[in-house]
C-alpha cells in the first residue's frame, strides 16, 4: 500500500464545498479531519463522485492487467457476499467450501499429481492477491531451505534467484525475510530469466528460483522447462536440489487455455508451487489471488495454522486476516458461468486483439515491437530511432492521455536502462472497434508530435514521467 503522510489544514482548499441546492447542509466540510455533524447520505455520494470523476476511466486504461469488467450477475453476487468475512470459516462454511472448490480447479488445472494419501495431495488458498500469494510461496520455499540445512553448521544468509523483471512483491519478500535477491540482469535480445544465467546464481543458500509466467515488463513468458532442466543438471552435478516456483499472476489464467502443451506447471516434477491472481486474467475484480503446493511436503507444516472448524480444525497459512468472501465467491462464479471453453474464448479473443494491434503498430513506422501478443495478450513497443525522433515514448503516452488512453511508458531495469517502451495490456471487454479508435488516436498523436517544431514540452512534470503500474 502507498504511504501517507499527514496533512495540517492551513490552506484555503482544506474544505469541501457543498452545492448551494443541498440545503440540508449549510456548512463546509473538511477533507482531512472527520467532520462534526452528520450529512444526508446522497450529500455524501454527490460529495465523493463528483471527486472521483478525475479518475482515467477503468475500460481505457491499458496499463492495468487487473480486471475493470464483470457482468452483472456477478457483481449482485459480490454486492450480496461483502459483508462475508473470509476468515470465518465457522459462520460462512459454504463460502469457505467454494475456496476449497476453487484450489481444486487450479490444481487440476495445472495438473498438479495424484495423492493415493488425501493428506499428502496438493494444497492451496486464496489470497488477497498475487503479491500476498507470492510472500507466502517465498516463505514456504525459506522455511523448506532451513529444514534442509539442520540446525547445524556456519550461519548463511538465504538467497532468492529471479530476473530483474520480477514483480516489486519479490524484491519486498526479500527485504522483509532477509532474504538476499539474486536478480539476474536483462540484456539486449533476452528480457527475462532463463536456464543458464539462473542456474549460475545459485548455491547451497538458494532458497529457490521464481519462473514468472508472464513478464509484467513485456508480456513474455519465462522458460520454466528450460529453467526446471538446468537445475536438474545442476543436481547431477552437485547434489543441489532447488525448487521452483512459477509466478503466474497473470500466465497461470492464461497458458492453460492457450497454450495446453507448454510444460510450465507441476507437470514439471521440480515445480514446487504456482501463484495467480484470480483479479487479473481470471477475470474477477481486485483483490484474490491464489496459491497451490504441489503436494503437502511442499508446504512447510510450521507455517500452517490450525483454527476451529464446525467443531473441527480449519488449516490456514496467509498474511492478512480479515478480508470479503466477495472475490471468491465470484471467481468460483466464473468457474460455472464460463468452464473451459469460455475462458479460452475470452483468452483467444484477446489475444487475437493483442496480435491485431501489434502488427498494426509495427507498420506504423517509428516503433520497434519487443513483444507482440503471442504470450500473455500484451505487446511492448518503442521508438526505432528514439534519437531522430524528436519526441520521447513518455511523450507519446502523455499525448495519448488527453484522449483518455492510458498507456504507460518506462525504462527497463539495470543493464537496459536506456530502453524506454510502451505497453499495452489487453484485457476482457477490449473489443477490435477499440483498439482501432486506440491506433487512430496512436497515429493522430504520433503525426502532431512530428510536426512540432521542437521538442514537445512535457505534459507531466519530469519526476511522474517514468512511472509504471504493473
Amino acid at each position: 500500500m502507498p504511504l501517507h503522510a499527514k496533512v495540517d489544514e492551513t490552506h484555503g482548499t482544506a474544505e469541501l464545498d457543498i452545492n448551494p441546492f443541498c440545503t440540508e447542509v449549510e456548512h463546509a466540510v473538511p477533507r482531512h479531519q472527520i467532520p462534526a455533524q452528520p450529512m444526508p447520505p446522497d450529500v455524501a455520494l454527490q460529495l465523493i463522485r463528483d471527486e472521483l470523476m478525475l479518475d482515467g476511466n477503468a475500460r481505457l486504461n491499458l496499463a492495468t492487467f487487473v480486471t475493470t469488467w464483470m457482468e452483472p450477475q456477478a457483481e449482485q453476487l459480490m454486492t450480496e457476499c461483502f459483508s462475508k468475512n473470509m476468515i470465518d470459516k465457522d459462520e460462512y462454511p459454504q463460502t469457505a467450501e467454494l475456496e476449497r472448490r476453487c484450489v481444486n480447479i487450479l490444481a487440476h488445472l495445472w495438473h498438479a499429481p495424484t495423492a493415493a494419501d488425501p493428506d499428502a495431495a496438493a494444497t492451496g488458498c486464496s489470497t488477497t492477491g498475487s503479491s500476498e500469494a507470492c510472500m507466502l510461496g517465498g516463505l514456504a520455499l525459506l522455511w523448506r531451505w532451513r529444514a534442509r540445512r539442520g540446525t547445524t553448521g556456519p550461519a548463511a544468509r538465504p538467497n532468492l534467484v529471479m530476473g530483474a523483471n520480477v514483480q516489486v512483491c519479490w524484491e519486498k519478500f526479500c527485504r522483509y525475510w532477509q532474504v538476499e535477491p539474486r536478480l539476474v540482469p536483462m540484456e539486449p535480445g533476452r528480457l527475462h530469466l532463463t536456464g543458464e544465467p539462473a542456474v549460475a546464481q545459485c548455491d547451497e543458500n538458494t532458497i529457490g528460483v521464481v519462473a514468472v509466467l508472464g513478464s509484467t515488463m513485456d508480456g513474455s513468458y519465462e522458460p520454466v522447462a528450460e529453467i526446471a532442466t538446468a537445475l536438474d543438471d545442476l543436481e547431477q552435478r552437485t547434489g543441489l536440489d532447488i525448487p521452483v516456483h512459477v509466478d503466474g499472476a497473470s500466465g497461470g489464467f492464461v497458458a492453460p487455455f492457450l497454450a495446453p502443451d507448454l510444460a510450465w506447471d507441476f507437470r514439471l516434477p521440480r515445480v514446487a508451487s504456482i501463484n495467480t491472481s484470480g483479479h487479473k486474467f481470471g477475470l474477477v475484480y481486485p483483490g484474490v489471488g491464489w496459491v497451490v503446493w504441489r503436494d503437502a511436503a511442499a508446504l512447510p507444516d510450521d507455517l500452517i495454522f490450525r483454527v476451529n472448524y464446525l467443531g473441527g480444525e480449519m488449516p490456514t497459512f496467509a498474511l492478512n486476516f480479515s478480508r470479503p468472501g466477495a472475490q471468491v465467491a465470484a471467481q468460483y462464479y466464473n468457474f460455472l458461468r464460463l468452464g473451459f471453453d469460455g475462458y479460452r474464448e475470452i483468452q483467444l479473443t484477446c489475444q487475437r486483439v493483442a496480435t491485431y494491434l501489434a502488427g498494426q503498430i509495427a507498420a506504423m513506422g517509428p516503433f520497434e515491437l519487443l513483444s507482440d501478443g503471442t504470450d500473455l495478450p500484451v505487446l511492448a513497443f518503442r521508438l526505432a530511432d528514439p534519437q531522430g525522433a524528436g519526441y520521447t515514448v513518455f511523450d507519446v503516452s502523455e499525448r495519448l492521455r488527453l484522449r483518455g488512453w492510458l498507456v504507460p511508458a518506462y525504462t527497463f531495469p539495470e543493464n537496459m536502462q536506456d530502453t524506454a517502451v510502451l505497453r499495452i495490456v489487453v484485457r476482457n471487454g477490449f473489443s477490435t472497434d477499440m483498439a482501432d479508435l486506440l491506433l487512430a488516436d496512436l497515429r493522430g498523436q504520433v503525426a502532431a508530435l512530428k510536426a512540432a517544431p521542437q521538442r514537445p514540452i512535457p505534459l507531466l512534470p519530469e519526476g511522474r514521467r517514468e512511472a509504471f503500474a504493473h
